[in-house]
């Protein structure tokens, strides 16, 4: 594992964490129910198994 050498600021250090962003999810069009549907790809089963409500997507 990396290890730091020198000591870095407090301001480099939060404008490193700043430039973090999360990326959207990716959403699937499935049909369930006769109805289309777009949920996260890692939902799919659930929804078809009728453990999640897809109304709330």
């Amino acid at each position: 594992m990396a290890t730091p050498k020198f000591k870095k600021s407090r301001a480099n250090t939060r404008m490193r964490r700043s430039q973090w962003k999360a990326d959207n999810v990716a959403l699937q069009e499935v049909t369930i129910n006769g109805q289309k549907v777009r949920i996260p790809r890692r939902l799919v089963r659930a929804a078809k198994e009728g453990l999640i409500d897809v109304e709330q997507f």
